[in-house]
């Protein structure tokens, strides 16, 4: 319970409390400023006057104090207006305190406040039970978390403390005791804080994901089983309130990097379509309650201009206006196939490695539906990614490297994040104008450019002055090493920025006045979590503030990013075109494993919720064609190439499938193991969780090397 300071066990000891606060002084004049800390010293002189009078004992013996360690919040830390109380943390020197009290002293004139705290233990904190896995662990305290004695100030106490610290920085000082002695300090430690009057003034869409790794892939985007993609969630977080919002979850597919209109009106994400397709792109109205329906989703693969290629970036963006989408498409020859380094770990800490080694930049048009190159950023010698707009529309930040081919000849996979054996690439940024689509002749942009390390991720700030980027030795953005950069927009020298953590800093995002950032970091745990840092109009930043309960203690916080519209604008999302990909997917396994009664009656499922899927019209036909059902098959096909007159997929998956089925067969009744091995591995390339398949591959693969 706060309260002012007034207690008749200190009564004797002012003399030593006011030596304290020319001590305290001269620690925190480099941070304040003289004048900053004659007015707090003052303050504090002002409050023990008022509540102890002038008498002033010998104080000497506290001169043998332990040291009490302030973890956080950091020396110097600014908090948003809005923000609830946050959990302060420290380390006691002296082993022996019981109870702590903490002290607060304000330089604007106002008394101070003075709270107990029985300073609890750090928690872990709320467990998610179905994000288990043998492949993951727990989340455990360092010892350094360990030792850390905690105190939240009530809702009353932390409102005082933001008011009267706003723009003035207040000393919070937490002195140790044992239980009963209350006149014998024993330790003491401080934090200067303050509160700023810019608001953060929007809330937090992010991606709520658990940490399970999946089984290595190669060349696939997949840092999450089929089964476990259902425990992805979206949630929208305002800092005022204890908890965010749970907006989206349960759905059969991934969908993962969003970005919103300047005005916040329109929100654009990539959304995996069945079989994994990463080609698939989500733009729709933002709302209380939204349905994203296949009528809000474009398919990067059916742009039909003469340059069509497949996207393989993930960092699609809308442009201010919505007018615009600016993404990654893999260029302008069809057979790069292989135009990007990914990996998927056993390690969940960092389970997964994505970066495009080639790639050019593209414009899609909403009104026109309109795909073309952004000229100047299209030049296949190299690779160009991680595009955003200026705040106007004006121009486009973009990193940029020499092109290269993922994988050499022989390379040795990396087992961890950051190994030697990753396929080496630095990125800079380059600037180029938009110009309505006309693109122009992009620029390095001086200070994040041509300095020895990779420069990825950039975000302008909404005035359009600054550019805040990930640094990393190789490739981009989730990196252990990655830190923030903030460089002027127009080129200059760079500065790391305060609000740097010890471990992978990236996936931020300005507010829409400017003044604040949230990022991404592993810090505090595996499971990533986000933070706040203010941004003054010098580009200077604090030190990082912890949103806290963003999820549970065993899952990770990902992409999160600023929307421009009330703490209610988003209330719930539903994707009905998700569900149509489940129905795809479980069709095509049925097709795989050769069960054609059922993988009929599955894909009459999936064209009747969306029958405008030309795929999906040529699977069915192509199974009641095996079938026997000539008249049936046939219209089905002529409705696929109706859709899609350019759909040349008339003997696709199917065919083949059933054919390899049909062949594995009889190799098990004739012990044929040529053939089991041969269409075995050809139906396993298809369904490589066959597990009937894998064992009778795997018993001939024995008996043939034990010949």
């Amino acid at each position: 319970m706060a309260m002012l300071w007034k207690s008749k066990h200190l009564y004797s000891r002012s003399c030593r409390l006011k030596s304290l606060v020319v001590v305290a002084a001269a620690a925190n004049c480099l941070v304040l400023g003289w004048g900053a800390v004659q007015r707090l010293a003052q303050a504090r002189e002002r409050t023990l006057q008022g509540t102890f009078g002038s008498f002033a004992p010998s104080f000497s013996e506290e001169k043998n104090l332990e040291s009490i360690t302030v973890d956080y919040p950091e020396q110097g830390s600014i908090f948003p207006l809005e923000i609830t109380p946050p959990t302060f943390l420290w380390r006691d020197g002296s082993g022996n305190a019981s109870v702590w009290m903490i002290d607060v002293a304000f330089t604007d004139g106002s008394r101070g406040i003075r709270a107990k705290s029985s300073g609890a233990h750090l928690t872990i904190g709320e467990i998610d039970p179905r994000c288990l896995s043998a492949s993951n662990e727990l989340p455990t305290l360092t010892p350094q978390q360990a030792a850390d004695r905690t105190w939240v100030p009530d809702a009353t106490t932390w409102e005082a403390i933001k008011r009267h610290s706003m723009e003035h920085p207040a000393t919070i000082t937490i002195t140790g005791f044992r239980e009963g002695q209350p006149d014998r300090p024993l330790s003491r430690g401080t934090v200067v804080i303050q509160t700023s009057e810019d608001p953060v003034g929007a809330p937090i869409f992010y991606r709520d994901v658990p940490l399970i790794p999946s089984e290595q892939e190669e060349g696939v985007i997949k840092p999450l089983a089929q089964e476990d993609l259902p425990l992805l969630s979206w949630r929208l977080r305002n800092i005022g309130e204890p908890r965010s919002h749970l907006l989206l979850t349960g759905m059969h597919t991934c969908a993962n990097c969003h970005s919103f209109s300047l005005d916040g009106k329109t929100l654009g994400m990539d959304l995996d379509g069945p079989a994994n397709d990463k080609g698939l792109y989500v733009l729709t109205a933002t709302g209380p309650k939204m349905s994203i329906t296949n009528q809000d989703i474009i398919s990067w693969r059916s742009r039909r201009d003469e340059t069509a290629a497949t996207r393989v970036g993930f960092m699609s963006q809308v442009s201010p206006d919505g007018r615009y989408v600016v993404t990654m498409l893999r260029g302008l020859k069809k057979d790069l196939a292989n135009s990007y380094f990914v990996v998927n770990f056993k390690d969940y800490r960092f389970l997964q490695v994505f970066y495009p080694t080639r790639g050019i930049l593209a414009w899609y048009k909403r009104a026109s539906g309109q795909t073309q190159p952004l000229p100047g950023a299209d030049d296949p010698r190299y690779v160009h990614t991680n595009a955003v707009w200026s705040p106007d529309g004006e121009y486009i930040v973009f990193a940029r490297a020499e092109a290269r081919d993922p994988h050499a000849q022989g390379q040795k996979l990396p087992e961890k994040a950051n190994a030697p054996e990753e396929t080496q690439i630095r990125f800079d940024l380059y600037k180029i104008p938009f110009n309505e689509g006309n693109g122009g002749t992009p620029v390095p942009i001086a200070g994040a450019s041509q300095n020895g390390m990779s420069n990825s991720f950039p975000k302008v700030s909404p005035d359009g002055k600054w550019i805040v980027y990930v640094q990393s030795r190789n490739a981009q953005l989730m990196r252990p090493d990655s830190q923030l950069y903030i460089v002027p927009t127009a080129g200059g020298a760079a500065r790391r920025m305060r609000c740097n953590t010890s471990l992978m800093n990236s996936w931020h995002s300005f507010s829409p006045n400017g003044r604040w950032l949230v990022f991404s970091s592993k810090s505090r745990s595996p499971y990533t979590q986000m933070y706040l840092t203010h941004i003054d109009s010098m580009g200077n930043d604090s030190p990082p503030i912890l949103i806290e309960n963003s999820t549970a203690a065993n899952r990770a916080v990902n992409i999160p990013e600023f929307v421009n519209i009330p703490p209610d604008g988003m209330l719930k999302i539903d994707v009905p075109a998700a569900e149509v990909y489940r129905l795809f997917d479980e069709a095509s396994d049925l097709t795989s494993r050769g069960y054609l009664q059922e993988s009929i009656a599955a894909w009459k499922k999936v064209v009747e919720a969306d029958p405008g899927n030309a795929k999906a019209h040529n699977n069915l036909g192509n199974a009641l064609m095996w079938q026997g059902n000539l008249a049936e098959g046939t219209a089905h096909l002529q409705k696929a190439k109706e859709l899609d007159p350019e759909f040349d997929d008339t003997q696709n998956d199917f065919g083949v499938a059933f054919f390899y089925r049909e062949q594995f067969r009889i190799g098990l009744q004739r012990s044929d193991c040529g053939a089991i091995i041969s269409y075995g591995k050809k139906i396993l390339s298809l369904a490589p969780r066959d597990a009937e398949v894998k064992k009778a591959v795997a018993k001939c693969d024995q008996r043939k090397d034990s010949q």
